[in-house]
């Protein structure tokens, strides 16, 4: 469609070899993606895009989850360090007659990362602004199937990389308890209010 002469692709090598469209498109060959030198010539080429682009959403979830997971696990080590160091302090005490005296109430330790640990979160952080980025430019080649692809690579993306597991604490319960509970329950109908 032409408005005043203009057109809404460019063509960016030569007439009919390279064009890279502002508006939505489901352009397979002779597209652009990203620069010129991103050449669709066929459909091997353009399928071979796709993918690529969905698996660099799925390293984008990974770079996330890696993320997290790095997060975590400081503080795993810091609680680990924490709970020895707290065991150290009470068998201390005990094998005194008179231990430290410590306060009652709530306490609480402060954890800042090394520089080194700072280090390495800053770099997954920075790599994985820089992949978002990248897809946020190969979205704006406006392409349909290319959209698609990358739709469906946060899809398994987020299925490979952020499976949810939660620990839930619950406390055992005897049974004995559990029968007098179910007999209350039991006696009180199934509303919950009385027979």
């Amino acid at each position: 469609m032409s408005h005043g002469g203009h057109s809404s692709t460019a063509t960016v090598m030569g007439a009919g070899e390279c064009q890279m469209e502002m508006l939505w498109n489901w352009r397979i060959v002779d597209s652009c993606i990203l620069s010129g030198s991103w050449h669709i010539k066929n459909n091997a080429m353009f399928a071979a895009s796709c993918v690529g682009a969905a698996m660099l959403v799925v390293a984008l979830e990974f770079l996330r989850r890696l993320s997290s997971e790095w997060d975590a696990f400081l503080l795993r080590q810091f609680q680990r360090q924490l709970r020895i160091q707290q065991a150290a302090l009470s068998n201390k005490a005990a094998s005194c007659c008179q231990g430290p005296a410590i306060a009652l109430g709530t306490h609480y330790a402060t954890f800042r990362a090394t520089s080194l640990q700072q280090l390495v979160r800053a770099i997954i952080h920075g790599i994985t602004l820089g992949v978002a980025y990248l897809l946020m430019l190969i979205v704006m080649s406006f392409n349909g199937w290319i959209f698609i692809s990358i739709v469906l690579g946060a899809i398994l993306g987020k299925f490979l990389c952020d499976w949810m597991v939660v620990r839930i604490p619950f406390e055992a319960v005897d049974r004995e308890e559990k029968d007098e509970r179910r007999s209350s329950i039991a006696a009180a109908g199934p509303t919950g209010c009385c027979a």
